[in-house]
Protein backbone atom coordinates (compact mmCIF):
# COMPACT_ATOMS: atom_id res chain seq x y z
CA UNK A 1 0.00 0.00 0.00
CA UNK A 2 1.42 3.38 -0.99
CA UNK A 3 0.94 6.37 1.24
CA UNK A 4 0.21 9.67 -0.55
CA UNK A 5 2.96 12.27 -0.01
CA UNK A 6 0.41 15.10 -0.01
CA UNK A 7 -1.71 14.98 3.15
CA UNK A 8 -5.35 14.06 2.82
CA UNK A 9 -7.49 16.77 4.37
CA UNK A 10 -10.79 16.11 6.12
CA UNK A 11 -13.37 18.87 6.44
CA UNK A 12 -14.70 19.54 9.93
CA UNK A 13 -18.03 17.81 9.27
CA UNK A 14 -16.33 14.77 7.74
CA UNK A 15 -14.16 14.44 10.83
CA UNK A 16 -17.06 15.05 13.22
CA UNK A 17 -19.19 12.27 11.75
CA UNK A 18 -16.30 9.79 11.90
CA UNK A 19 -14.65 10.96 15.13
CA UNK A 20 -15.27 7.73 17.09
CA UNK A 21 -13.58 5.62 14.40
CA UNK A 22 -10.47 7.84 14.10
CA UNK A 23 -7.33 7.99 16.23
CA UNK A 24 -6.94 11.74 16.74
CA UNK A 25 -3.44 13.08 17.42
CA UNK A 26 -3.06 16.73 18.41
CA UNK A 27 0.45 17.99 17.52
CA UNK A 28 0.19 21.32 19.34
CA UNK A 29 2.14 22.13 22.48
CA UNK A 30 0.77 20.82 25.80
CA UNK A 31 -0.31 24.34 26.75
CA UNK A 32 -2.29 24.74 23.54
CA UNK A 33 -3.74 21.23 23.90
CA UNK A 34 -4.87 22.02 27.45
CA UNK A 35 -6.65 25.16 26.25
CA UNK A 36 -9.06 22.98 24.25
CA UNK A 37 -8.81 19.93 21.99
CA UNK A 38 -11.02 17.63 19.96
CA UNK A 39 -12.81 14.99 22.04
CA UNK A 40 -10.58 11.95 22.46
CA UNK A 41 -7.49 13.62 20.96
CA UNK A 42 -4.09 12.48 22.20
CA UNK A 43 -1.34 15.09 22.58
CA UNK A 44 1.93 14.35 20.80
CA UNK A 45 3.66 17.68 20.07
CA UNK A 46 5.07 18.05 16.57
CA UNK A 47 8.65 17.81 17.79
CA UNK A 48 7.84 14.45 19.45
CA UNK A 49 6.18 12.77 16.44
CA UNK A 50 9.47 11.12 15.49
CA UNK A 51 9.74 9.57 18.97
CA UNK A 52 6.14 8.37 18.76
CA UNK A 53 6.42 6.97 15.22
CA UNK A 54 6.21 3.26 16.21
CA UNK A 55 3.05 3.85 18.27
CA UNK A 56 1.46 6.01 15.55
CA UNK A 57 2.29 3.32 12.97
CA UNK A 58 0.64 0.74 15.25
CA UNK A 59 -2.49 2.88 15.61
CA UNK A 60 -2.61 3.51 11.84
CA UNK A 61 -2.50 -0.24 11.26
CA UNK A 62 -5.71 -0.62 13.26
CA UNK A 63 -7.63 2.35 11.82
CA UNK A 64 -7.36 5.82 10.35
CA UNK A 65 -5.31 8.55 12.00
CA UNK A 66 -6.38 12.20 12.03
CA UNK A 67 -3.71 14.75 12.91
CA UNK A 68 -4.82 18.16 14.19
CA UNK A 69 -3.27 21.46 15.27
CA UNK A 70 -4.52 25.03 15.61
CA UNK A 71 -4.89 25.87 11.91
CA UNK A 72 -3.75 22.84 9.92
CA UNK A 73 -0.16 23.90 9.13
CA UNK A 74 1.64 21.83 11.79
CA UNK A 75 -0.64 18.86 11.26
CA UNK A 76 0.10 18.94 7.52
CA UNK A 77 3.85 18.89 8.33
CA UNK A 78 3.27 15.93 10.65
CA UNK A 79 1.30 14.09 7.94
CA UNK A 80 4.09 14.65 5.40
CA UNK A 81 6.63 13.30 7.91
CA UNK A 82 4.44 10.27 8.64
CA UNK A 83 3.92 9.62 4.92
CA UNK A 84 7.69 9.61 4.36
CA UNK A 85 7.82 6.82 6.95
CA UNK A 86 4.97 4.81 5.42
CA UNK A 87 2.20 5.93 7.76
CA UNK A 88 -0.96 7.33 6.24
CA UNK A 89 -2.74 10.11 8.12
CA UNK A 90 -5.21 12.87 7.36
CA UNK A 91 -5.17 16.45 8.59
CA UNK A 92 -8.17 18.44 9.81
CA UNK A 93 -8.81 21.36 7.44
CA UNK A 94 -8.59 24.55 9.48
CA UNK A 95 -7.57 22.70 12.65
CA UNK A 96 -9.15 23.19 16.05
CA UNK A 97 -9.93 26.79 15.10
CA UNK A 98 -12.28 25.59 12.34
CA UNK A 99 -13.69 22.90 14.65
CA UNK A 100 -14.60 25.49 17.30
CA UNK A 101 -15.88 27.99 14.69
CA UNK A 102 -18.28 25.31 13.43
CA UNK A 103 -19.75 25.20 16.94
CA UNK A 104 -18.27 21.87 18.01
CA UNK A 105 -17.13 21.24 21.55
CA UNK A 106 -13.50 21.36 22.59
CA UNK A 107 -12.52 19.32 25.63
CA UNK A 108 -10.49 20.97 28.36
CA UNK A 109 -8.87 19.21 31.30
CA UNK A 110 -10.60 20.22 34.52
CA UNK A 111 -7.29 21.15 36.17
CA UNK A 112 -6.32 23.42 33.29
CA UNK A 113 -5.43 26.98 34.14
CA UNK A 114 -6.38 29.37 31.36
CA UNK A 115 -3.13 31.33 31.77
CA UNK A 116 -1.13 28.19 30.93
CA UNK A 117 -3.21 27.55 27.84
CA UNK A 118 -2.16 30.32 25.49
CA UNK A 119 -2.06 29.25 21.87
CA UNK A 120 1.31 29.35 20.15
CA UNK A 121 0.06 32.15 17.92
CA UNK A 122 -0.86 34.22 20.98
CA UNK A 123 2.52 33.52 22.60
CA UNK A 124 4.31 34.65 19.41
CA UNK A 125 2.22 37.85 19.16
CA UNK A 126 2.90 38.66 22.83
CA UNK A 127 6.65 38.01 22.53
CA UNK A 128 7.04 39.87 19.23
CA UNK A 129 5.03 42.85 20.50
CA UNK A 130 7.00 42.95 23.74
CA UNK A 131 10.33 42.89 21.90
CA UNK A 132 9.26 45.64 19.50
CA UNK A 133 8.03 47.80 22.38
CA UNK A 134 11.23 47.13 24.36
CA UNK A 135 13.36 48.10 21.35
CA UNK A 136 11.47 51.36 20.86
CA UNK A 137 11.57 52.32 24.54
CA UNK A 138 15.27 51.49 24.89
CA UNK A 139 15.96 53.27 21.59
CA UNK A 140 14.30 56.44 22.84
CA UNK A 141 15.55 56.37 26.43
CA UNK A 142 18.97 54.68 26.28
CA UNK A 143 20.51 54.62 22.81
CA UNK A 144 19.10 54.68 19.25
CA UNK A 145 20.97 51.46 18.44
CA UNK A 146 18.30 49.55 20.40
CA UNK A 147 15.86 50.32 17.56
CA UNK A 148 17.64 47.52 15.68
CA UNK A 149 15.83 45.08 18.00
CA UNK A 150 12.45 46.36 16.76
CA UNK A 151 13.62 46.28 13.15
CA UNK A 152 14.91 42.72 13.59
CA UNK A 153 11.59 41.50 14.96
CA UNK A 154 9.71 43.26 12.14
CA UNK A 155 12.00 41.62 9.58
CA UNK A 156 11.48 38.25 11.25
CA UNK A 157 7.70 38.66 11.06
CA UNK A 158 7.86 39.51 7.35
CA UNK A 159 10.12 36.50 6.72
CA UNK A 160 7.75 34.33 8.74
CA UNK A 161 4.78 35.42 6.65
CA UNK A 162 6.60 34.92 3.34
CA UNK A 163 7.91 31.44 4.19
CA UNK A 164 4.98 30.26 6.34
CA UNK A 165 7.45 29.28 9.05
CA UNK A 166 8.02 30.75 12.49
CA UNK A 167 11.39 30.59 14.19
CA UNK A 168 9.98 32.32 17.26
CA UNK A 169 7.34 29.61 17.64
CA UNK A 170 10.06 26.96 17.43
CA UNK A 171 11.95 28.70 20.24
CA UNK A 172 8.83 29.25 22.36
CA UNK A 173 7.86 25.58 21.96
CA UNK A 174 11.03 24.69 23.88
CA UNK A 175 9.90 26.58 27.01
CA UNK A 176 8.92 24.35 29.96
CA UNK A 177 5.20 25.22 29.88
CA UNK A 178 5.06 24.17 26.22
CA UNK A 179 6.84 20.84 26.76
CA UNK A 180 5.01 17.65 27.72
CA UNK A 181 5.99 16.02 30.95
CA UNK A 182 7.69 12.69 30.24
CA UNK A 183 5.05 10.78 32.22
CA UNK A 184 2.24 12.40 30.24
CA UNK A 185 3.85 11.57 26.89
CA UNK A 186 4.56 8.01 28.06
CA UNK A 187 0.90 7.60 29.01
CA UNK A 188 -0.17 8.91 25.59
CA UNK A 189 2.16 6.47 23.83
CA UNK A 190 0.84 3.61 25.96
CA UNK A 191 -2.72 4.57 24.94
CA UNK A 192 -1.68 4.43 21.27
CA UNK A 193 -0.05 1.01 21.78
CA UNK A 194 -3.24 -0.36 23.26
CA UNK A 195 -5.44 0.73 20.35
Amino acid sequence: MTVPSTPVSLAVEQARTRLDELTVIDVRTPGEYASGHLPGALNIPLDRVRQALPEIRHAAGRGEVLVVCASGARSAKACVYLARHGVGAATLAGGTGAWASAGHELHRPTACETSAGWSMERQVRFTAGSLVLLGVVLGLLVHPAFLVLSAGVAGGLVFSALTDTCGMAVLLAKLPHNRPRAARLDATLETLRSR
